[in-house]
């Protein structure tokens, strides 16, 4: 989304290396976070998380300290003794819980960091273990383009339940990297647990496909970005011209998973967030026939940040309207990218242009972002499940 600069959904990419940056980091203290001591002691805490493999309980992870000027230094981990050497590093064994490291020169607090165990992708925390609830898969679906006189292919993270198949299928399709100004996040691959984890508890197998240049797919990322790709356009013209493009993106990664022998081609379901909100609709509506309907989490193609953003995003909303079937929109208050009015509106121009659907909007504890309700599933499981049921009748 053009308009904030915060980078979008990247606590939901669930590669391994950004994984273990999420669950650490490092912390520089003199006084510490606690109450002011007179220690005159200094420290350094760097901390990693690491990732449970399916079927075991914990993980390795890493801890390193250097404290000087201390005249009683020690090192806890959750309240446990880990050291009193003033330098040194450990690999305590995680499990999928908040662990807190701390640094101390006697009873004063020098510097505390958390880290965690993270279950593997396709795998949940039963209380004792990271047990598999779907099979991972990394597929290459190929495409009708050519770029540098070479094939593209897009790269497709499937999520596949256990038991006979053919499955029915979600299409589900990533947002934007925030304001599009930082070509290292086009390089991450998307895709949602939480997501996953849903559909396939029912029964659905899940795809999630990266558009040409996302993810490890080949080609240019082209999404309606200025001349000089600094960032995303917010000129109408050109930021339509990123949404086509990435439209025929979708065209082929649906093409390949319709063709996929685990797959019931007859029960296709088009869902996204953010960007990949508004395309799901829009692409639904677009191509008739195909999808039995249409889920749209937080959806928009610009943010209100851009002067024409809500004209963009009235046409796209507008051209959705045109599909037939019953769709479903989940947006938060909150939102750094959308109002709650702003949206509202969105869905009004989409009924008043034909379309059918229900609105839901949820509210996230006050300091998270609405942007990123995915991460919460009590909040929407229930209309998700209502709206799968409608689809069955």
């Amino acid at each position: 989304m053009r308009g904030s600069l915060r980078p979008f959904g990247l606590a939901l990419f669930r590669g391994l290396p950004l994984a273990l940056v999420a669950c650490g980091g490092a912390a520089s203290n003199g006084a510490g976070p606690g109450a002011p001591g007179s220690s005159t002691a200094s420290s350094t805490l760097t901390v990693s998380g690491c990732v449970i493999a399916e079927g075991s309980s914990a993980c390795s992870g890493s801890i390193s300290w250097s404290i000087t000027g201390a005249q009683s230094p020690r090192v806890t981990l959750d309240g446990v003794m880990l050291s009193t050497e003033a330098t040194g590093s450990a690999s305590p064994m995680l499990g999928a819980s908040t662990h807190t490291a701390a640094m101390f020169d006697g009873a004063e607090l020098l510097g505390e960091r958390t880290l965690s165990g993270v279950c593997a992708s396709a795998s949940t925390w039963d209380g004792a273990h990271c047990l598999a609830y779907a099979e991972r898969i990394t597929a290459r679906a190929p495409t009708p383009f050519v770029e540098g006189g070479r094939p593209v292919t897009l790269e497709v993270v499937l999520f596949r339940p256990f038991g006979p198949s053919p499955f029915p299928a979600v299409m589900f399709h990533h947002g934007s990297t925030g304001d599009g100004s930082d070509p290292s996040l086009f390089t991450l691959t998307y895709t949602s647990e939480n997501i996953a984890r849903f559909f396939t508890e029912r029964g659905w197998l899940v795809a999630f496909a990266q558009r040409r240049g996302r993810g490890a797919s080949d080609g240019l990322y082209d999404e309606g970005f200025t001349p000089t790709r600094s960032g995303y356009s917010c000129v109408q013209s050109e930021s339509i011209a990123g949404f086509e493009h990435a439209m025929l993106d979708v065209d082929a990664a649906v093409a390949y998973v319709a063709e996929r022998p685990d797959v019931n081609p007859a029960r296709l379901l088009s869902a996204g967030i953010s960007r990949g909100g508004v395309l799901a609709l829009t692409h639904a509506a677009e191509r008739p026939g195909v999808f039995l309907g249409a889920v749209n989490f937080v959806g928009g193609w610009l943010g209100e940040g851009c002067a024409e953003g809500p004209a963009v995003n009235r046409h796209l909303f507008e051209r959705a309207g045109r599909f037939p079937e019953p769709s479903v929109w989940m947006y938060g208050e909150n939102d750094s990218f959308y109002r709650t009015a702003h949206s509202r509106a969105n869905f009004e121009a989409f009924v008043a242009a034909g379309g059918q659907g229900a609105f839901h909007v949820y509210t996230r504890a006050s300091t998270l972002n609405g942007h990123y309700i995915t991460n919460d599933p009590h909040l929407w499981t229930a209309d998700l499940d209502a709206y799968l049921q409608q689809l069955d009748r």
